[in-house]
């Protein structure tokens, strides 16, 4: 539509115009509850009122609005035409004084795709749940706003709602008075500090709520205390567990209490767990929202209690990084994403249960931003976002993952205590403002007493990850004469940058144990670095570079490394040490020099060995590629036998009722595929066969029924049972899920038109239907689609949601075909639409890259 996609051009100019002194917004959210109407959209009443400045009088600009229907705009007491000022997605504004009052009134959409104010009807029980998503840019979904982040304002809300419902939003309940009807009442909330648009949130229906506060005393001899709430739908109630969550929660503010040295700046603590979220979570002040799935509704590892507590210390992260200082512009949306990413791992070691976070996250976060890294559409951490869908698809492994792996190589760098002190004096000098790069390198630079351009320069403005690789030469006494440290960058991003790294040399001791012996650290700069410390030192069986992992790239090996890895990584004793080679030896896989029978032999070999469940939950996430995409097709079925009765063997010796057992019961289901490892999941299912202490809960039972259906060995009757059995929102997504993975023709052109033919399945339903469209195995049932795919690319990104047309471009790509002709089929549309949009030409170019890495992959292991 028109004007929906906001240049950063047009942000400056509207930005250096117009001063936003506060809104007042009222909503009508009554309809919520009421029948759908028979044609268009279920729409709610929303008026708005902004006061603003400006600083030429008689200028024009515009007011972000995406809505059905406005019945009026009012600036400064004129009544203004709205046929002629509104286009569906801005109101033009003209003549304005050097001080003014726009009213805005109209009938906004209710969202079933998770962006603006998202519907959701319970199937258990029929209830109605409501809550907002705006970042980056849906809040003009719900209300009239000046939509960029620079345009912090005050924000008064009201919000009309059924009487018996939860209403909340950023500030503190005022009031609330009920209706003369008594059937709703009308909910005031306190002034919001001055927040940005994206960041403002409502949540309202009738959920389950909790209760606590958390107290503290002030340096000044005052006390902060701050009522905390959480909160899920009625449903989940049996399953939540805000116990837990309260307890990370008040951990997570003492820690950043003494870390930042600003106190929690926005009255309550809310935190929502709320259905069909697109995203993990959004950090609104005073009202955080979680995806529903941190409701845990079985038996799950502490890997998954880890990640949720990691999102939990993140999202409250960001109520000092992007919330209390925000970045002017989406090009550095680094200034919060990664500090959070980094915040969230830093505060869930030292103030939580969590010890092992810093293994998970050179694991899982870095693997993300090392793919991120070697995508055609890698980029700097701190980006050229040019527009709105630039931004959107910015919220990336780089901004993430790799900005955080930053920060922890800068906390080396600056130190510690400057880098805290540094983010001490960057809150009180620029809160509730808007910030640049330059704003956080200054305060940096006054307390580290280091100069931080040119680390800014390497790593924040330049794209790509290198390779350190040791190279040893040996003495005729067999120790070492010279270690060095080799840099490498791809041709693509050549940049050698300085790195801050521990080197460890390990050789098994009298027990056979594989242990570390000498260490050394040192700063490694452009393409050599001999590390001096370790000349003499007794040769090693493995050399391993950046141990502790403290830097950001791509370990190496040397030849007698890599052997002994092949002999010995289940010998490994330290686990960080462990995660790290087994990330190096994915790292290798992904490269084309490690054949994927290779490294699955390792998995084979070594995974049951691993003492880390969360390690061990990605070393099965990184098997299931290399054997997909990675393996040689003619191989695949011989690989997956193999792992299967790997898998099968380690799940009967786990122990009974731990996280291992479950872990590969999971990973047993998806790998199982003969005729004996299906009867045995039926069985288990039905209960003719246990395996001991493996219970099997509604989210397994799920599971393994995913895997009878994509084999055929289950069907409708079968799913529609299984329903009855959880007849619930959880329920009825995997249903929709295991549907689609069906085996038949007509399965897949019923799941191809419900995604892509017609628009009207919810988000959580259009995720779950893609999910099982294409299942290994059923590469030639769908094959037909590939032309299907790229004829509806540009009809599904001009027709849909930017959310759910992400969702089907990258979804539905044909990943699963994995030959040539899909990679000249993607290379033929690429070159015949160099005008498309250029967020979904990024799209495909990084399924194309995924393919053809698959392909060189292939090639390597077919040598």
């Amino acid at each position: 539509m028109p004007g929906e996609n906001l240049t950063r051009e047009e942000a400056r100019e509207r930005a250096a115009l117009l001063t936003v002194h506060g809104y007042q917004v009222a909503l009508d959210l009554r309809s919520a509850t009421e029948p759908p109407p028979g044609s268009g959209p279920r729409t709610f009443r929303s008026t708005t009122t902004i006061r603003f400045g400006c600083a030429r009088e008689g200028a024009e600009t515009f007011v972000d609005l995406l809505a059905p229907r406005v019945h009026s705009v009012t600036l400064n007491g004129d009544a203004l035409p709205v046929d002629r000022i509104f286009d569906g997605t801005r109101i033009a504004l003209a003549g304005l004084r050097a001080e003014n009052e726009l009213t805005v009134d109209a009938r906004c959409a209710y969202s079933r795709t998770g962006e603006g104010l998202h519907h959701f009807t319970d199937p258990e029980d029929g209830e109605t749940y409501l809550y907002t998503q705006y970042e980056p840019a849906d809040a003009r979904r719900v209300l009239a706003t000046f939509e960029q982040p620079d345009l912090k304002a005050p924000f008064d809300v009201e919000i009309t709602a059924p009487a018996h419902w939860t209403v909340l939003s950023n500030g503190v309940e005022e009031a609330r008075e009920e209706l003369a009807d008594g059937t709703a009442a009308t909910w005031r909330f306190a002034r919001t500090r001055p927040i940005s648009t994206y960041i403002t949130a409502v949540v309202a229906g009738p959920y389950h709520v909790v209760r606590d506060h958390y107290a503290r005393k002030l340096p000044d001899g005052g006390t902060l205390d701050i009522p905390l709430s959480a909160l899920c739908r009625k449903g989940l109630a049996r399953h939540f567990d805000p116990e837990e969550i309260f307890t990370v929660t008040k951990q997570g503010f003492d820690f950043f209490h003494d870390a930042f040295g600003f106190p929690y700046p926005f009255g309550k603590y809310d935190q929502a767990f709320v259905p069909e979220y697109n995203i993990g979570a959004m950090e609104n002040p005073g009202l955080v929202t979680f995806r529903e799935d941190f409701v845990f509704r079985g038996r799950t590892t502490r890997a998954s209690y880890q990640g949720r507590a990691n999102t939990l210390l993140h999202e409250m992260s960001h109520m000092w990084f992007g919330d209390l200082v925000t970045m002017e512009w989406w090009d550095d949306l680094w200034l919060k994403e990664s500090f959070a990413d980094f915040m969230g791992a830093f505060s869930l070691v030292e103030a939580t249960r969590f010890e092992e976070g810093w293994i998970t996250f050179a694991n899982r976060r870095k693997a993300w931003a090392y793919r991120a890294d070697q995508l055609p559409s890698t980029h700097p951490v701190t980006a050229d976002i040019r527009d709105l869908e630039d931004a959107k698809l910015n919220f990336d492994g780089i901004t993430y993952a790799k900005g955080a792996s930053v920060l922890k190589q800068l906390v080396a760098y600056a130190g510690r205590e400057a880098f805290l002190e540094g983010a001490r004096r960057y809150f009180r000098r620029h809160a509730y403002g808007n910030t640049r790069l330059a704003d956080l390198l200054a305060v940096l630079e006054e307390t580290s007493g280091r100069s931080m351009t040119a680390w800014a320069e390497a790593w924040l403005q330049t794209a790509g990850v290198n390779a350190l690789t040791p190279r040893l030469t040996y003495a005729e006494d067999g120790r070492i004469a010279e270690l060095t440290v080799v840099q490498a960058a791809a041709a693509s991003h050549p940049t050698l940058r300085p790195h801050r790294v521990a080197v460890g040399l390990y050789r098994r001791d009298e027990t056979g144990a594989l242990v570390r012996y000498r260490r050394a650290e040192l700063d490694v700069d452009g393409a050599e670095t001999v590390v001096a410390e370790l000349a003499g030192a007794e040769a090693p069986e493995l050399v391993l570079v950046n141990d502790d992992d403290l830097t950001y790239c791509k370990t190496r090996f040397d030849e007698r490394s890599l052997a002994t890895l092949r002999e010995h990584l289940g010998r490994m004793t330290d686990p960080l040490a462990r995660a790290l080679c087994w990330s190096a030896l994915w790292n290798l896989t992904r490269d084309a020099l490690l054949p994927a029978r290779d490294f699955l032999a390792l998995v084979r070999r070594f995974a049951g060995a691993e003492t880390e469940i969360g390690v061990l939950q990605m070393v099965h996430d990184w098997a299931l590629s290399a054997l997909e995409h990675y393996t040689v097709p003619e191989r695949r079925e011989t690989v997956r036998a193999e792992l299967a009765e790997a898998a099968l063997a380690e799940l009967r010796q786990a122990p009974p009722g731990g996280d291992h057992q479950l872990a590969w019961a999971r990973f047993f289901a998806v790998v199982a595929a003969s005729d004996a490892e299906l009867r045995l999941l039926a069985h288990l299912l039905d209960d003719t066969e246990t395996i001991g202490g493996l219970a099997i809960d509604q989210e397994l039972r799920w599971a393994f029924l995913r895997a009878l259906t994509a084999h055929g060995r289950a069907g409708r009757p079968e799913l529609d049972a299984e329903l009855e059995r959880d007849d619930t929102a959880s329920g009825e997504r995997h249903h929709m899920r295991c549907l689609a993975a069906r085996p038949e023709p007509e399965v897949k052109a019923w799941a191809w038109e419900r995604v892509v033919e017609t628009d009207t399945l919810s988000n959580a339903l259009v995720e779950a239907v893609i999910a099982g469209f294409a299942q290994p195995g059923q590469r030639e049932l769908v094959a037909p689609y590939v032309p299907r795919y790229f004829e509806a690319l540009e009809r599904v990104w001009r027709e849909r949601t930017i959310e759910i047309a992400m969702a089907v471009v990258r979804g539905l790509f044909p990943m699963e075909q994995g030959n040539a002709a899909t990679l000249e089929a993607t290379d033929a549309w690429l070159a015949a639409h160099q005008d498309a949009a250029p967020a979904l030409r990024r799209l495909v170019l990084e399924a194309r890259d995924d393919l053809a890495r698959a392909l060189r992959a292939q090639a390597a292991a077919a040598d």
